[in-house]
């Protein structure tokens, strides 16, 4: 049985939300594919959304986002990149990697009692391409510790994959011990963040609108 502990640490409340807004050409010349899958969805996705992932065959499909946990009412978003060998849950799925498309993730930084929303892009303003990891018809994206540039939003981000790491991640010819390097910081140089910035009472402390 797994204990509390255990799922605390499994479900990281981290990039639980991010998107995908290009037009499908583009996502096929990206990643040499044919047609979209049928239930292909593009906008803003959050847990348990479907959204387009592209597994270890090559194949473009819809899953949902969160691996489902019977011990706990909240599907697992997130798995940290650090433990992903610790972990019973995580185990057993290291060699049925995915890649996730995205054009952008979000964060929120905490700003007093508020919380301000990041949207944070590549600056080229070219395809994300997250770490993840398939359980049927299930993924979750896997997280690291972030880049400097963007650590003070919050202390995990994303696998961002660049150029060929995709696809070595998604190669089911390399074990999971050989691709296993590639689950680290993205370089924080080549990303922009743009954050919703609170209104002239938050920030001066006034009472006016």
């Amino acid at each position: 049985m797994i204990g509390t502990g255990t799922i605390a640490r499994h479900n990281v409340k981290m990039c639980s939300r991010f998107e995908i807004d290009v037009p499908w050409e583009n996502i096929a010349d990206y990643f040499g594919l044919g047609d979209p899958p049928d239930d292909y969805f593009y906008g803003e996705i959050r847990p348990t959304n479907k959204a387009l992932i592209i597994d270890s065959g090559g194949t473009p499909r819809s899953a949902q986002w969160g691996i489902p946990a019977p011990w706990d009412g909240k599907p697992l978003i997130n798995a940290r990149s650090e433990t992903l060998e610790k972990k019973q849950t995580f185990q057993p799925l290291l060699e049925n990697r995915c890649i996730v498309p995205a054009s952008a993730y979000f964060e929120w930084r905490k700003y007093g009692k508020k919380k301000l929303k990041n949207r944070i892009v590549l600056k080229d303003k070219s395809l994300m391409v997250f770490a993840g990891l398939l359980s049927e018809s299930h993924f979750t994206i896997i997280t690291c510790e972030p880049s400097s540039s963007i650590a003070h939003i919050h202390n995990r981000m994303p696998v961002i994959l660049p150029g060929l790491a995709a696809k070595e991640w998604c190669n089911s010819s390399h074990p999971f011990k050989e691709v296993a390097p590639l689950l680290k910081p993205f370089n924080g140089d080549h990303l922009t963040v743009t954050e919703d910035m609170p209104k002239q009472a938050d920030l001066f402390g006034s009472g006016f609108n």
